[in-house]
């Protein structure tokens, strides 16, 4: 079991032996177990937080997944967040970033964010950052890498595929046939890339 895990379980155990003990008839128990599940959620968040970077609504999900309740999952990531250790704008430039220097176009990437729960405002101004020019240097560069894999059977075939390859990869269809023509030398339209 992981350590942080098992001191939230210690201090819930102890904290509910010391309001055995303490608890006067009548007394509500709702406020103080809230306070004790926010403290290892806020524990879970920590260590979650010291391994990579998460979104706001990645790590809501994360603790709700583990048994806090959403409301205290909302509370803790709330107070994350105000306090500076989650920042889903700085997120969404540093998965670009690395997305993009793998060889992924803009369309893949904002899938990728907007399924990790970022606004689409923040997407757009990280995914808006991407230079054009460097788009293409990109999508040049990895068409020529994946062309000997894929370049046996008629032209058209190989054309194809490199299109299919690069609409995957999230390449906007006029990257795509720019690319595609001027590897293949064979003609093809902004058609023939969207079906």
């Amino acid at each position: 079991m992981q350590p942080v895990l098992q001191e939230a379980i210690t201090a819930r155990r102890r904290a509910r032996r010391d309001r055995a003990a303490a608890a006067e008839p009548g007394e509500s128990r709702r406020g103080s177990l809230r306070q004790l599940d926010e403290r290892a959620a806020r524990l879970v968040a920590a260590d979650l937080l010291t391994r990579r970077p998460w979104t706001q609504a990645d790590l809501a999900r994360r603790l709700v997944r583990r048994g806090a309740p959403a409301e205290v999952a909302d509370a803790v990531v709330a107070d994350l967040t105000a306090r500076g250790y989650l920042d889903d704008a700085a997120f969404a430039r540093q998965w670009v970033e690395s997305r993009s220097a793998r060889g992924y176009g803009a369309a893949r990437l904002r899938a990728e964010l907007r399924a990790r729960g970022v606004d689409s405002a923040v997407i757009d101004a990280a995914v808006g950052a991407l230079a054009p020019d460097a788009t293409l240097a990109r999508a040049l560069a990895l068409a020529r890498r994946r062309l000997p894999v894929i370049a046996r059977g008629r032209p058209e075939r190989v054309a194809k595929r490199l299109r299919d390859y690069l609409l995957r990869r999230g390449y906007a269809p006029g990257v795509v046939v720019h690319v595609v023509r001027q590897l293949t030398r064979i003609a093809v339209t902004a058609d023939a890339v969207v079906r």
